[in-house]
């Protein structure tokens, strides 16, 4: 028998990896860990070195390496080129990647091939006490992070009042992602004008309507898309409240969107690699609008494609690792839509109530589709979360997948998934 091939991810977990483990390809697999899930979240620092370093103990340990791979964002995505550098693997170059991972070199590029699909943007230092009169923005607009992830120390201001305030947020935790982002960028990047900025957020004016994500992989110099996942926020919020596939929108939309995102694409020069693009459709105006670009699957998807496809993303991302071309995502799954529900308090509180295993098991052999995360145990203060669980607004309680004949079944299954949950907050 053939040896397997030795398959590293950055931020390997038991989640992600029986979906890896469900794939046909996972029999010729060996997976391993760059990096632990424990060791690239919930950390007090990133410490960029010692991830780089504790990799190559790892692959030398195992004897080689024969591709590497990441779900996760920062610093999921930009070691994974870097690993790949030096191994000589297939992957994205690294420019490439930090072109989507910085958020404000990434409207650059974007202004240059999309320039009617983008808001107005403008870098600025968050520590310039006259940042608000630099921006120029008239309110509302977003402030976010040169770098963030799940909406970290993003802001939608106001007025002058709501920029201080949230502007002292910012100064406390801006580091956290900023300093070992640009200790990358510093290290690995050639462009003075990105790598010695002192800029590390940046305003943008609002966009907005129908959110969405579209996923595809660029190999061979083609850009595919292979599917789009409709991103539904809470009512009158700004947080998610489920990502539902297949998309509702209409087929030329996502057309003009697959357009869009392959002259993107290319522009970036992203090759090797899977991407997931956000997306904006303003149906009054009928203009789309580019929100960001990921250079990886998104692993929240990977549930609700396995549910609809029968095949998860990750079927995309091993293959290209591999230097393989992936197979078309077929209708073989059990379900006709599926959902990634994320289950949510909008106020701090005390956690109260949270359903022991037993409850959980019996849930699951009534929904046996059900794939559920709990985020919090009882008497966990909900500030205690790790920062992947909460947002500039919002608490994860628990992440959960489901499957339905049709939107109406779907919902409905949700509905009384968390009716039985019965997880309870004691609002301060």
């Amino acid at each position: 028998m053939d040896e397997k091939k030795k398959v590293f991810i950055v931020g390997l977990d038991d989640f992600n990896l029986e979906k890896l483990n469900h794939l046909p390809e996972s029999r010729e697999c060996e997976f391993l860990p760059a990096a632990k899930f424990h060791e690239i979240r919930g950390v007090e620092s990133f410490d960029i070195p010692k991830l780089l370093d504790v990799a190559d103990q790892r692959i030398e340990k195992a004897g080689g390496i024969d591709a590497i791979v990441s779900y996760f964002d920062f610093p999921g995505t930009i070691l994974v080129p870097i690993i790949a550098k030096k191994y000589s693997l297939p992957g994205p170059s690294i420019e490439s990647v930090l072109k989507c991972e910085h958020k404000y070199w990434s409207r650059h590029e974007q202004h240059k091939v999309i320039p009617d699909h983008i808001p107005s943007f403008k870098p600025f230092d968050p520590f310039d006490d006259n940042a608000y009169e630099k921006i120029g923005f008239k309110p509302p607009f977003w402030i976010k992070p040169i770098k963030s992830y799940h909406s970290y120390l993003a802001y939608k201001i106001n007025g002058a009042d709501d920029f201080k305030e949230s502007m002292a947020e910012v100064r406390e935790h801006i580091d956290y992602m900023e300093k070992p982002f640009f200790h990358i960028i510093d290290n690995y990047s050639d462009p003075e004008e990105f790598s010695g900025m002192k800029e590390k957020m940046y305003a943008e004016t609002p966009i907005g309507g129908h959110q969405c994500t579209l996923e595809g992989y660029a190999f061979d110099d083609e850009i595919v898309v292979y599917g789009i996942i409709d991103s539904i926020t809470e009512e009158g919020k700004s947080s998610f409240a489920r990502y539902e596939y297949p998309s509702s929108l209409p087929q030329e939309v996502q057309f003009r969107m697959a357009d869009i995102a392959g002259k993107v694409i290319g522009q970036v020069g992203l090759m090797t690699s899977a991407f997931n693009i956000e997306f904006f459709y303003n149906s009054e105006a009928n203009e789309i609008y580019l929100l960001e670009i990921n250079p990886r699957i998104s692993q929240s998807h990977g549930d609700i494609f396995e549910k609809v496809h029968g095949l998860s993303n990750h079927h995309i991302m091993l293959n290209l690792a591999l230097s393989q071309r992936p197979r078309p995502l077929e209708n073989e799954g059990e379900f006709a839509v599926a959902a990634h529900f994320m289950l949510r308090s909008f106020k701090p509180g005390i956690v109260r109530n949270v359903p022991a295993k037993k409850k959980i098991d019996a849930l699951k052999k009534k929904y046996p589709d059900l794939v559920i995360q709990i985020s919090v145990k009882e008497g966990m203060d909900l500030d205690d979360l790790p920062d992947y669980h909460i947002d500039s607004y919002s608490y994860v309680l628990a992440d959960i997948n489901l499957g339905g004949e049709d939107r109406e079944d779907l919902l409905e299954k949700y509905k009384n998934v968390v009716k039985e949950l019965a997880i309870e907050i004691e609002h301060k």
